[in-house]
């Protein structure tokens, strides 16, 4: 099993440029998809959707590779969750993709509804 890497809340915001785009094009494809699929039968049939999904498997790949993940599976707010630790207990840092910078973190099993503001070091 690969070991996450713990990002401070620093590192996790220099990696937004990237990110951003990431999460960007997975809004679209997901978004795509969903319009593409409302009136069909057996969309998973569909080779454009079959593409977007490949599309779909590298992105979120991607961010895996940055350190991320992907959270938003209603593909609306585009939120990404980073691993990380505050004050001495494992987090994730939780970034949606309206926001600047990275301010708010949340327990491991409480999700967006947790969110809290980053401390002040």
């Amino acid at each position: 099993m690969p070991q996450v890497k713990l990002l401070t809340p620093k590192e996790a915001n220099q990696t937004l440029p990237l990110v951003k785009r990431v999460v960007d094009d997975i809004l679209k494809a997901g978004q795509e998809i969903r319009s593409l699929s409302v009136n069909m039968e057996k969309p998973e049939e569909d080779p454009a959707i079959d593409r977007l999904m490949d599309q779909l498997d590298e992105l979120f790949e991607e961010l895996e590779s940055i350190g991320c993940s992907y959270k938003d599976w209603n593909f609306s707010i585009g939120l990404v969750d980073f691993p990380a630790v505050i004050r001495g207990r494992e987090v994730l840092l939780c970034w949606r993709s309206d926001e600047n910078e990275i301010k708010y973190y949340h327990d491991l099993e409480a999700g967006f509804d947790g969110r809290k503001l980053i401390p002040k070091e």
